[in-house]
């Protein structure tokens, strides 16, 4: 039995299909509320729920010289206006506890990096916000091992639950989706997100930053969208070549209403039978 997420005025889990969606970190304030913007009416107009995602740190980039971001308060600062401008929810990562607490009073889903999705710690403080937990899947991990991060944030008082697939390392700079895991993730009672945009992505790919194969976006997704999944986590822009951050995995904003029509299409036709 699916263990529904509410959220703002929606649920996740209850057969309706969520969009988690944004740049890759927090650019120019302007340039990311339009891009929010034009989500959101593409979202409307599809009848998907949409959840705007932007970080305010990124801080695992590849070298120390890359853009991270405007920084916690500045960064919340920028989200707690976007929410209240396109009045929809919102979706950030943290990366350390002391953020924990700050970050729960601005997002509404508070997601834990793929790299950190065992610090216990770091899933405790995510859970004791009371807001929906959102953990990308290791890099490293068997779909199965996230059991053990389901049991973690239930340990720590609670069951607003989201888990997404990403990817898993297939030697080096390049990621593999395992389909299995969707299913087997979502066997766990919790909605499962799917991450397209990161898993096309070549970690460190690029010598300094890592590269990508946006190209590949629309048939991963379409592929994730027929096993069953809850939603899907996309990394928007409207120039991808001119992103801070994951330029080449993201969809360019002008292309996602097509891709989603398709995603829709399909997960209308698959809903009942998983």
């Amino acid at each position: 039995m699916m263990n529904v997420v509410k959220v703002k005025n929606f649920e996740i889990g209850s057969g309706d299909f969520v969009l988690l969606a944004g740049p890759c970190v927090l650019e120019d304030f302007d340039r990311t509320l339009n891009i929010g913007r034009e989500i959101k009416d593409i979202t409307k107009r599809l009848g998907i729920n949409y959840v705007f995602k932007a970080s305010f740190d990124k801080a695992n980039r590849s070298s120390y010289k890359n853009f991270r971001g405007p920084g916690l308060d500045k960064g919340l600062e920028m989200l707690a206006d976007i929410k209240r401008q396109l009045d929809v929810p919102i979706v950030t990562d943290i990366h350390e506890t002391i953020q924990a607490a700050k970050v729960g009073e601005v997002a509404d889903i508070i997601q834990i990096p793929a790299f950190l999705c065992r610090q216990t710690d770091l899933l405790d403080a995510a859970a004791k916000t009371g807001r929906v937990v959102n953990v990308k899947k290791g890099q490293f991990l068997s779909p199965n091992d996230m059991k053990n991060v389901v049991d973690k944030l239930i340990h720590s008082g609670t069951d607003k639950i989201m888990l997404t697939e990403r990817g898993a390392s297939f030697g080096y700079n390049n990621l593999v989706v395992d389909m299995r895991s969707l299913p087997i993730m979502r066997s766990f009672g919790y909605p499962v997100i799917f991450d397209g945009t990161h898993s096309v992505q070549l970690p460190g790919g690029a010598g300094t930053k890592s590269s990508g194969q946006r190209e590949f976006v629309k048939y991963l997704v379409r592929a994730a969208t027929a096993v069953g999944i809850d939603g899907l986590f996309l990394e928007v822009h409207d120039n991808p070549e001119e992103a801070l951050s994951d330029g080449a995995n993201m969809v360019y904003l002008d292309k996602l209403e097509e891709l989603l029509k398709e995603v829709l299409a399909i997960h209308n036709l698959v809903k009942g039978m998983v």
